[in-house]
């Protein structure tokens, strides 16, 4: 018997790509729920970005 069996298993994080066959509906639902909250927080990170670099294109002139 492998010592490491005993050891509780760790699951990687949720990446885009991966093979959904042995999800079950639970932990497709959690996943949903993860991606939709990094859709918000990208979509802040990208709103603030473009608030700033149009700020600065205002204040120096687009080049």
């Amino acid at each position: 018997m492998n010592l490491e069996d005993d050891l509780p298993q760790t699951k990687k994080p949720a990446a885009i790509g991966d093979d959904l066959y042995d999800f079950s509906v639970a932990e497709l639902e959690q996943r949903i729920i993860l991606f939709e909250q990094e859709i918000v927080r990208t979509r802040q990170a990208h709103k603030q970005k473009s608030t700033g670099m149009s700020a600065a294109n205002a204040l120096f002139g687009k080049s």
